[in-house]
């Protein structure tokens, strides 16, 4: 990434820039907007379809909404404010969620009752109705389905007693396509792939194939194995290696180290520990706001960090503790350092509109982390509220007095464990955001921002975006000309929020 003039200077004066101080300058495009690739990456080896990704908070990132934004291209890291098992199955409900060939079904004994399995699967959170039976030696011998359960009326019946009977088979080299001809030509929902001795090595779903062989994935963010791609936040110390090793039995993607402050031993220990024992498992950690501290992380085996102290709409820590570098400036200084260890950052935090996309990753970012501006949608937890006749949804920092009082992994975060709950500390604020709809129409106007912001710029991709995007710096009096103005708005457009 080439030096930006206008941040660079700044940096020489002392100065620090946000999203409000610069605009991208715009170039000769020979792109159109519809045409950009958005691929990018949150980690060493996580991609991304689009470089959006959800923050781990409670108001923002469970399964739910983890799964539509991987069905979207991005993914979401489920927050820690959940017990180690709680957050390990909601791993597994997004991991669960979409199967190309699944390597290791959940099979269920013959002896099984029906009841028992349901409760098996509600208390290990699967969303899916198929069971291949196995006898007492693993051998395939019925198979569990939907409608099994659903005309079972006595669930003290074992499984052997209400099962299907010969299911459809296949050996364990089928393809997805094979899978797809085999399926569709019997009329079956599943499909075990079984070896010679009658042993369970896979097995295929079919609204899964479907999906794969029809292309409605092609932009879905998926593993190699076709599973949705989901990450999960973890502490440090002793409490943070056991949920790890909760997680990663779940097959989540990539652990994330959330803490307030990653330039501390906690964070380097526990990073160091869990590159050790999960060598193959990227972890990003976060956040710092400065290249000396991207360098130490480096060194010590960070697979993505993640920059921004204090820019979030919930966060009073540059208030509070006086500390922490405006985010523009932040990502670009950060940058310089990563690219030297071929680590992608993500911007965490201080983004209000689509158009602040285009400009973090221009100033050397790879994915943008968003939680206020998901906060409101569907997915998210939290019920709508109405407030003076206008719909809304809760939303919190994870410094806030409400989430430390509740959540120990939320005073861990900042450095609060000893303090008692009438003697903590807040580094954030609780309040409501306006209700946003479904995730898939937000994140089609955030994106259709990204993508028009790369057409004015003529970057083609992600890393020429990063690489050719130049800034110039706006005045108070340049913001308010960009934006409406000698108006009075009768109509709120979809990208645009009233009253920000």
């Amino acid at each position: 990434m080439r030096e930006k003039g206008v941040l660079e200077l700044a940096a020489q004066n002392g100065e620090a820039l946000t999203f409000d101080d610069v605009r991208l300058k715009t170039d000769f495009s020979g792109v159109m907007p519809d045409d950009v690739s958005l691929h990018s990456r949150f980690s060493r080896n996580v991609g991304l379809k689009i470089p959006i990704v959800s923050a781990a908070m409670d108001t923002v990132t469970e399964y739910k909404l983890a799964i539509t934004l991987a069905e979207l291209g991005g993914i979401g890291v489920i927050h820690r404010s959940l017990s180690p098992d709680e957050q390990a199955s909601q791993v597994a409900r997004a991991k669960h969620y979409l199967n190309g060939k699944i390597g290791a079904p959940i099979t269920v004994r013959t002896s099984d009752t029906i009841e028992q399995i349901l409760n098996m699967k509600a208390r290990r959170g699967f969303s899916f109705n198929s069971f291949p039976v196995t006898d007492n030696e693993g051998r395939l011998v019925g198979i569990l389905t939907g409608n099994d359960f659903t005309f079972c009326i006595n669930s003290a019946l074992t499984a052997e007693q209400v099962m299907t009977r010969n299911p459809l088979t296949a050996n364990p080299d089928t393809t997805v396509e094979q899978a797809y001809a085999l399926m569709t030509g019997q009329k079956k929902k599943a499909l075990p792939l079984i070896d010679e001795k009658g042993q369970i090595k896979g097995m295929y779903v079919f609204n899964d194939v479907r999906r794969i062989i029809h292309g409605e994935a092609t932009h879905f963010n998926i593993d190699s194995r076709g599973q949705l791609r989901v990450g999960a936040a973890i502490g440090v110390g002793e409490e943070a290696l056991l949920r790890a090793e909760k997680l990663v039995a779940r097959n989540v993607d990539v652990l994330v180290i959330d803490t307030a402050h990653a330039d501390s031993r906690p964070v380097y220990e526990t990073l160091k520990e869990l590159k050790k024992t999960y060598p193959s498992l990227d972890v990003v950690v976060g956040n710092v706001s400065e290249p000396e501290s991207v360098k130490r992380l480096a060194d010590a085996g960070a697979d993505g960090i993640k920059i921004g102290q204090g820019p979030g709409s919930i966060c009073t820590t540059r208030i509070i503790a006086g500390v922490g570098c405006p985010q523009v400036s932040a990502i670009y200084q950060c940058a310089k350092i990563a690219d030297d260890f071929g680590i992608p950052l993500c911007a965490d935090g201080g983004l209000k509109y689509s158009g602040d996309i285009p400009i973090a990753i221009a100033a050397g970012a790879h994915s943008v982390m968003m939680g206020s501006m998901l906060a409101g949608v569907d997915e998210a937890p939290g019920e709508i509220v109405f407030v003076d006749g206008g719909q809304y949804k809760s939303y919190r920092g994870m410094g806030s007095l409400g989430a430390m009082a509740e959540s120990p992994s939320a005073r861990e975060r900042y450095s609060q464990t000893e303090s008692g709950k009438d003697r903590l500390v807040p580094e954030g604020v609780e309040g409501l955001v306006p209700y946003k709809g479904k995730l898939a129409l937000v994140i089609h106007q955030y994106i259709g921002g990204l993508r028009r912001g790369m057409g004015y710029v003529g970057a083609e991709n992600i890393e020429e975006l990063r690489e050719k995007g130049e800034f110039m710096r706006i005045t108070q009096s340049g913001m308010r000309e960009s934006r409406p103005h000698d108006i009075k708005l009768t109509k709120e457009p979809p990208n645009y929020p009233v009253g920000r």
